[in-house]
């Protein structure tokens, strides 16, 4: 439904040129004292108002709505369709963001090819880059383009809706948001709350048509403080918000899930950066750990389990311990905050009996992954410990604990789980916090060793 709505502008009488304020000085053509007040009528859609005839067509029983997952698009991005709960809702909005160069576009543009692949219609409007340039990425990162992807490189989102109007397709893709302007909305700029608010609500209506539903993602610019720029309204209108991160000179991409209507929020799946786009890390427990024979170890490697979203994944943590000749021996933890760092090595010192006074430690996980989870703790001391007596620790022993300041083991929650993946995956031994009473009695691979304290793992391993 529409509605005329009034506006004063003020026209200049020497060329017609217009803005929402009087100005002594034309700056189109120059004229001093040529501008004159005028009304102008602007045609605006009247969003959430229907006729009182149609309002049966909207009210439905909560028991009779159908919550089935035939309604989602799933593509074959294994990962991308982990954090989206199992493909795209074929009503729903989502929003991306990343900082500038991570791969947002790059990833769209894959997730495009593949759903147009399968014979849906997809527009992809790009306010920030020329249809050459989008070209240009989709010969270097696609095999074939499929004929059901539309370019629109404007930044008229009154273009854009004319285009889906004509193309009708399954999935919309705008990139990004906040570079796109309502002729209603003028003259406020691109990138204003008015505007990005405003042509966001657009893609809702459109999406979230009951006659013809689409699904619509958006790409959101991300500000200084690493969140989607603008109003924090954006967020909340949307039904899912994902994040890409990752740093541009590394290879590992993580694509996480803030928000999910339809999914689990917190998802997370992992790409790697290549020439070819991104490519779906499918078993993260192969890719963050160094491939070895079962015979070859390594000094200064320990191997743990942490949780992403609702997945156990197996990564590698390795220390190097050398001499120090300064006063103040370096700590580096390249995945690992260093107040955390610090504090490992001084429960090392003073409960394991090691002195680092004179070591230098760094500290890294294979991959580059960022390690946040506690659980990760007595891994990291048992590979400084490993690197310090430079012993290896046979490579299908793992360590799932945190380390308290007492030098007591900690239990760690959904160890159950996280032991079953490494039952799985074939390891023979993990080590565990003697009160972790979660975890099952018997596995059919692996042996489970329920210690008290840190001195007990390293006399159990290194007779120390």
């Amino acid at each position: 439904m529409r509605y005329i709505k009034i506006k004063t502008v003020f026209r200049c009488s020497s060329c017609g040129y217009e803005c929402p304020k009087w100005a002594g000085r034309c700056p189109s053509c120059q004229e001093w004292n040529s501008f004159s007040e005028t009304e102008v009528q602007v045609n605006k859609n009247l969003v959430g108002v229907k006729e009182r005839k149609d309002i049966k067509k909207y009210i439905k029983k909560l028991s009779e709505i159908s919550s089935e997952n035939s309604h989602r698009i799933v593509t074959g991005i294994n990962e991308f369709n982990r954090v989206m709960g199992g493909g795209i809702v074929k009503d729903s909005i989502t929003i991306m963001t990343a900082k500038p160069g991570a791969g947002k576009s790059t990833l769209l543009l894959q997730v495009a090819d593949d759903i147009a692949v399968l014979g849906h219609k997809v527009v992809y409007a790009s306010g920030e880059e020329s249809d050459s340039q989008i070209k240009n990425r989709a010969d270097r990162i696609l095999k074939n383009i499929s004929d059901n992807i539309w370019i629109v490189s404007d930044t008229s989102m009154n273009n854009v809706i004319e285009a889906i109007n004509e193309i009708d397709p399954d999935l919309i893709i705008i990139d990004s948001i906040q570079t796109f302007v309502l002729e209603e909305n003028l003259p406020s700029r691109a990138g204003s709350p008015t505007q990005t608010m405003g042509c966001a609500n657009e893609m809702v209506r459109i999406g979230k048509n009951r006659d013809r539903p689409r699904a619509v993602i958006l790409v959101g610019q991300m500000n200084k403080n690493e969140e989607i720029a603008g109003l924090r309204a954006l967020e909340h209108l949307v039904d899912t918000v994902l994040v890409i991160d990752g740093e541009n000179e590394e290879e590992l991409r993580s694509l996480q899930c803030t928000k999910n209507r339809f999914g689990s929020t917190g998802e997370i799946g992992f790409f790697s950066m290549s020439e070819a786009g991104l490519i779906s890390i499918d078993n993260p427990s192969e890719f963050f750990v160094t491939k070895r024979e079962w015979n070859e170890n390594v000094s200064g490697s320990a191997l743990t389990v942490i949780r992403e979203g609702s997945r156990p994944i197996i990564i590698e943590i390795e220390s190097l311990v050398s001499n120090s000749f300064t006063p103040y021996p370096s700590r580096i933890g390249e995945s690992l905050g260093k107040d955390q760092l610090n504090t490992l090595i001084s429960i090392l010192e003073q409960r394991g009996n090691i002195n680092l006074y004179n070591k230098n430690v760094v500290i890294k996980a294979t991959g580059g992954f960022k390690l946040r989870e506690q659980s990760i703790n007595l891994a990291v001391l048992m590979s400084i410990v490993s690197s310090v007596y430079d012993k290896a620790i046979p490579n299908d022993v793992v360590f799932i604990s945190d380390v308290g300041l007492t030098g007591e083991l900690k239990r760690v929650p959904s160890l159950d789980s996280r032991i079953r993946e490494l039952d799985r995956m074939g390891y023979k031994r993990v080590y565990v916090a003697k009160d972790s009473f979660q975890i099952k009695k018997t596995f059919d691979n692996i042996k489970v060793f329920q210690l008290k304290n840190l001195g007990e793992v390293i006399q159990d391993l290194f007779n120390k």
